[in-house]
């Protein structure tokens, strides 16, 4: 005889007051037992099984009802309604973990494992592009899940600057490698994703000073710059060992070695991360202990007006080269580099390799660079000095 929902009633306040309840049948091989539990009773593989469907009165008799049909739906395709729900509930709590793994986190996890050896800047600036360029866009999307038009789609507010789209799309390419690593995902999704950015347009060379007489007075003016002590030592001794604005704004008196003429920077200031050594022409060691009765009482060679702890910013030094006179069409910090390059190695007497060196630019054999951070330097001193002594015959209008 089938249930009614008034019989239920019935037997459950039956059960809540203690008594006990019998076993009954609503047919089809679903029960109700102890006055609250629904039970589907079946037979598989000549075995007799139980499957629990629910409490009543959370669960009605229509669900109950419905329940047990679709168990038995299953037994007549030959499948164990037991084994279906453990394998249905072992793919919904594989697809919950997959909902919880989203790009962000893999990216964070990544971030925390894989940038150690770098430096505290360098780790600073990837994590900012990320929260930046990636998480407002992929941050939320499970890895598992995320495809190559989702990564697309998240650069293209970087079109107008090619540069930092093929930063960022790098970037994003080394966590979706880890992912796969991890086995978070079983491919890369982000492959071929540079070739999806726009062409860079054609690259604009930094504008420096190649022309002789005009150095000359460049350097005069230099000379006669009013600002503040940091700002105008490092704009004189700039020309003279032509390093990157971060390198020299960063320098430390430590790093200086006035016996033997040479500054060696550190491999964490260099953008190639190896150590980097600067002879040191006459001219640069007595601006350098000029500059020592001013700033030598802290660690930093140009510290800012503002902070002994904080350096001079690269702003300071361009602001400087604007007062002067300077447009941005004609010099800027970078354009010291710029300048000894072509001129040392229009000159003929200096060996190609003896220039890169002094400039640090990449050696093509990183085992080699890491380890030949001072190659050539009996030829780099000499061309050093004769670049000092040149320059000083410019600005004496020579």
């Amino acid at each position: 005889m089938a249930l009614t929902d008034t019989a239920l009633r019935e037997l459950h306040r039956r059960a809540k007051r203690g008594e006990k309840v019998p076993m009954k049948s609503d047919g089809g091989g679903l029960n109700f037992q102890d006055g609250k539990y629904w039970r589907f009773t079946f037979y598989f593989a000549g075995k007799k099984k139980r499957l629990a469907l629910g409490v009543y009165p959370d669960v009605s008799l229509k669900a109950a009802r419905q329940a047990r049909d679709k168990a038995r739906e299953l037994l007549a395709q030959g499948i164990d309604p037991g084994a279906q729900r453990k394998a249905d509930r072992a793919e919904e709590k594989r697809r919950a973990m997959e909902s919880a793994v989203t790009f962000e986190l893999v990216a964070r996890e990544w971030y925390e494992k894989k940038t150690l050896n770098l430096s505290s800047a360098y780790r600073k600036q990837k994590l900012q592009r990320m929260e930046k360029h990636l998480f407002p866009y992929v941050g939320h999307v499970p890895m598992a899940s995320l495809d190559l038009p989702d990564l697309v789609a998240a650069l293209e507010h970087l079109h107008g600057r090619p540069d930092m789209g093929k930063r960022v799309a790098e970037l994003a390419g080394q966590i979706c490698r880890y992912a796969r690593v991890m086995k978070y995902v079983l491919y890369d999704v982000s492959a071929g994703l540079t070739e999806t950015l726009p062409d860079r347009p054609p690259q604009q060379h930094r504008p420096a000073l190649k022309e002789p007489a005009r150095i000359g007075a460049l350097l005069r003016a230099i000379d006669e710059y009013p600002g503040d002590v940091s700002t105008r030592y490092a704009l004189r001794i700039l020309p003279y060992i032509f390093v990157r604005s971060q390198e020299i704004r960063g320098a430390k008196w430590e790093e200086i070695d006035f016996d033997k003429a040479l500054w060696v920077i550190p491999a964490g200031r260099m953008k190639m991360k190896a150590p980097h050594t600067v002879p040191l022409a006459r001219q640069v060691v007595k601006l350098f202990l000029e500059l020592y009765e001013w700033t030598g009482h802290g660690a930093l060679v140009f510290p800012s007006p503002f902070s002994a702890t904080r350096c001079i910013s690269d702003m300071a030094l361009l602001n400087a080269l604007r007062r002067l006179g300077y447009g941005k069409d004609e010099m800027c910090v970078h354009g010291f580099r710029g300048m000894a390059s072509t001129l040392l190695n229009e000159c003929g007497k200096y060996r190609h390799d003896v220039i890169e060196a002094q400039l640090a630019h990449s050696e093509r054999n990183k085992v080699r660079g890491a380890y030949n951070h001072a190659q050539y330097l009996p030829e780099r001193k000499n061309m050093m000095q004769e670049w000092a002594d040149w320059l000083d015959r410019l600005r004496a209008g020579e």
